[in-house]
């Protein structure tokens, strides 16, 4: 997306790190640079607006949960191995609770055949 007009910061750039800046985790140049951004986009002020309501909304809605402490520790495993450039392998993506099938998936069931 982007407005069409030259920004200093390509919107792009702030709509890649729009939940960065949302959740301030970036840096204060880089917040002051998508400030200034916001003042002059349109477009993206308004992105901005909704993710942050959403964000609150969710906030709001689902913020009084408490999180098991497994699904935390988990959560964040993978959050470090996503930061550090690592493949997160596709086992562990799936739930524990879903009981492994008798078949492989691409095996046709019996009532295909």
């Amino acid at each position: 997306m982007s407005c069409g007009e030259p920004h200093e910061t390509d919107c792009s750039e702030v709509l890649d790190h729009l939940y960065e800046f949302l959740d301030h985790e970036m840096p204060d140049g880089d917040c002051a640079k998508f400030e200034v951004h916001f003042d002059e986009c349109s477009p993206c002020l308004e992105k901005y607006g909704l993710e942050k309501a959403v964000k609150k909304l969710v906030k709001r809605c689902c913020g009084h949960d408490d999180v098991p402490t497994d699904l935390r520790s988990k959560v964040m495993g993978r959050i470090e191995l996503i930061r550090s450039g690592q493949a997160v392998p596709e086992r562990e993506i799936t739930t524990e609770t879903n009981a492994p099938s008798s078949a492989p998936s691409n095996a046709p069931s019996s009532a295909q055949e």
